[in-house]
C-alpha cells in the first residue's frame, strides 16, 4: 500500500486513491471516518476535486449508506468523468476501461486485478451521451466494465453500436453481457453438458402474490430474490406458500427471480460454495467458502475461525487445475463458449452427481487479494497467477 491512513490524514492533498487501496483499508478494520472527513473538506476546498468526492462516496458505501454515496458520486462526474491511476512499475500498456456510475456492484473491479501491476489504467465513466473514441484517452485496449442491470443496459445499449467498430482491440464485447442475466443464464446454460444452472424465471411480484402458478410449478423449497440483488440481499428460501405471501409483502422491486432450490450438502453435512473466475476461458480459483448454512458467503462462513475450513480451502486452491478445473473441464469450456465474455465469474458447488452446480455467473464479481496473509498464506500465490493471466490477457489483445 502505497501511504498508510496516518499518512495520507497528514498530506496536505490527498491524491485520488480510487478502490483497491479503500478496500484493503475496509479488510484490514481501518476506521475510514477521518479520511472521509477530510475528504469531504477537501473537496469542499477545491471544487475541482472529483477524485476526493468518489473516494468519499466508496467510503459510505463500506458503511452502507448509499443514497448519500450516490449523491457524492454524481457531483463528481459533474466536474469529470475521466479517472488516471499511472501503473506503479514501468509501463506495459494503457487499458482504457469503461465503467458506469453505481454501486460496488456496478462495475468489473479492475482495479483490485492491476493492483500494484505494470498497467496504466483510465477509468471512463459512460453515460448514454457516446463518446467518439479520439475524445478519449489513448490507450492499447479497451475493457468494458459494465455488470449486467437494469441500470446499466441503457449505457451498454448506446455505446454497443460504436464499440463494434472500435479503433483499438476490446474485451468483453458488450453484445454479449445480457447473457449473464439469472434467467438467460439459465436458459443459455442449460444445454452446457455437465452443467446445472436451475431454471430461473422473472416474474411481477404482485402477480405471483396473487396467483403463484410459477411457484406450485416449480415446487417447494424454491428461491425468491429481487432483480438486480446480489450477495444474498433479500434471497429467502420459501417451504411453503404463506412464507411466499410473507416475502412477497416485504421484499422490494417489481419483479423477483424464482427458481427450485437444489440442496447441494456434502456428505458431511456442509455446503461448500466455490468462485471460479474464467479468463480468456481458463479457469482460476477465486474462494471456496464451507459452511452449514446453504447461503453461503466467503464473510460469513467463518473461514477466519476455523483452521481446518482454510486448510480445505488451501488444497482446492492449491490443486485446482488438477482436481476441480479437470473434473469439470468440459462444463467451464462449454460455459466460456456460450457467454463469449474474455473475463467472467461464476459462483458454483458440485452436485452429489458430479455436475456443476452454477449459482451465477458475472463479470462484476468481487476478486481480490486482500485476506489477510497471516490467515490465509495460501491464498497469495492463486490471486497472483489469475492477476498475472489477467495481464497477459491484456497484452494478446493489445497484440492484435
Amino acid at each position: 500500500m502505497l501511504f498508510s491512513i496516518e499518512e495520507l490524514l497528514t498530506l496536505p492533498v490527498i491524491p485520488h486513491l480510487g478502490l483497491a487501496p479503500l478496500m484493503r483499508f475496509n479488510f484490514l478494520g481501518v476506521d475510514l471516518r477521518p479520511l472521509y472527513e477530510r475528504l469531504i473538506r477537501q473537496a469542499t476546498e477545491r471544487e475541482d476535486d472529483a477524485g476526493a468526492l468518489l473516494d468519499a462516496a466508496v467510503i459510505l458505501r463500506f458503511y452502507g449508506n448509499e443514497p448519500l454515496a450516490r449523491l457524492l458520486q454524481r457531483e463528481a462526474l459533474a466536474v469529470r468523468r475521466h479517472f488516471h491511476f499511472p501503473s506503479r512499475r514501468p509501463t506495459r500498456l494503457r487499458l482504457l476501461v469503461l465503467v458506469a456510475p453505481g454501486d460496488l456492484m456496478a462495475n468489473i473491479p479492475v482495479e483490485c486485478l492491476l493492483e500494484d501491476s505494470d498497467v496504466d489504467l483510465d477509468l471512463y465513466y459512460v453515460s448514454e451521451q457516446v463518446v467518439a473514441p479520439e475524445a478519449l484517452p489513448e490507450h492499447d485496449v479497451l475493457l468494458v466494465a459494465l455488470s449486467e442491470t437494469a441500470a446499466n443496459r441503457p449505457f451498454i445499449d448506446a455505446w454497443q453500436p460504436l464499440l463494434a467498430s472500435w479503433p483499438r482491440p476490446t474485451l468483453n464485447d458488450p453484445s454479449r453481457i445480457a447473457l449473464v442475466a439469472r434467467d438467460t443464464a439459465a436458459e443459455l446454460l442449460a444445454a452446457v453438458p455437465g452443467v446445472l444452472m436451475p431454471p430461473t424465471l422473472r416474474v411481477n411480484r404482485r402477480m405471483l402474490a396473487e396467483a403463484p402458478r410459477e411457484a406450485n410449478a416449480i415446487g417447494f423449497p424454491l428461491l425468491v430474490r429481487p432483480v438486480d440483488s446480489h450477495a444474498g440481499n433479500d434471497l429467502h428460501k420459501i417451504v411453503d406458500p404463506v412464507t411466499l405471501a410473507a416475502v412477497l409483502a416485504r421484499i422490494p422491486g417489481e419483479d423477483v427471480f424464482i427458481a427450485p432450490f437444489i440442496d447441494y450438502r456434502s456428505s458431511d453435512g456442509q455446503y461448500r460454495k466455490y468462485r471460479v473466475a474464467l479468463v480468456d476461458g481458463k479457469p482460476y480459483a477465486c474462494h471456496m467458502g464451507i459452511s452449514d448454512h446453504w447461503m453461503i458467503h466467503y464473510l460469513n462462513a467463518g473461514m477466519a475461525d476455523s483452521a481446518a475450513k482454510r486448510a480445505e480451502e488451501a488444497v482446492f486452491m492449491a490443486s485446482f487445475d488438477d482436481a476441480f478445473a479437470a473434473r469439470h473441464a468440459e462444463a467451464l469450456a462449454g460455459i466460456h463458449a456460450a457467454v463469449g465474455l474474455d473475463y467472467l465469474g461464476l459462483d458454483c458447488a458440485e452436485t452429489a452427481d458430479g455436475r456443476l452446480l452454477v449459482f451465477e455467473i458475472d463479470h462484476a464479481m468481487v476478486v481480490h487479494a486482500m485476506d489477510p496473509i497471516d490467515v490465509y498464506p495460501y491464498k497469495q500465490a492463486a490471486m497472483h497467477r489469475l492477476f498475472m493471466a489477467f495481464r497477459e490477457m491484456l497484452g494478446r489483445a493489445a497484440a492484435r
